[in-house]
């Protein structure tokens, strides 16, 4: 069990970002400035750590912070900081299958479904790509609707579009890639 979280406060071209990590890895990234993200912070500490109270750590979310700095500048396509994640064993499913879709291409959630063995469960797909932890490293942005289309996002679509961009380049076309 983690005994300390610490988070720090980024800027991005998405706007500012509040990155925690425990002593074990990356756990929680959100959109948000430190008014605005601490709240939910510390409401899913509550939920998944019993206790723990977040405190600011630079230190501990720097390797976090760089990969990210090199994503957004283009110098970084994948990411292999440490991770910790908290969630059902369908969610964890779900994240693995996310982490496998490579830089610059996407897949629909009925490809996610299929991948991990739900056939029928592309709704609730949905439901665990939205509860993803740590967007961005792990991409829920590659996936869309199965006709295309941008759907979904907790960062928002344009975030979510403006990632899809810098992954395909100004003429990205959203298709399923199989």
């Amino acid at each position: 069990m983690a005994k300390e979280l610490g988070y720090t406060m980024m800027d991005s071209p998405i706007g500012p970002l509040l990155l925690a990590s425990t002593e074990e890895g990356l756990c929680y990234i959100q959109f948000a400035n430190e008014e605005d993200g601490l709240a939910p912070l510390v409401r899913w500490c509550k939920k998944t750590f019993l206790g723990i109270t977040p405190t600011r750590n630079d230190a501990i979310n720097e390797s976090a912070k760089k990969q990210l700095e090199e994503y957004f500048v283009g110098k970084r396509k994948t990411f292999d900081v440490p991770t910790v994640l908290y969630g059902t064993p369908f969610q964890m499913a779900v994240w693995n299958e996310l982490s496998n879709i490579p830089y610059g291409e996407t897949r629909s959630y009925k490809d996610i479904a299929l991948a991990i063995g739900a056939a029928k469960a592309v709704r609730a797909i949905g439901g665990a790509n939205n509860r993803n932890p740590i967007p961005v490293i792990i991409p829920c942005h590659r996936v869309i609707g199965s006709n295309g289309a941008l759907v979904g996002y907790g960062g928002g679509l344009s975030i979510k579009e403006y990632l899809l961009s810098l992954e395909e380049g100004p003429l990205f076309a959203y298709a399923s890639s199989k």
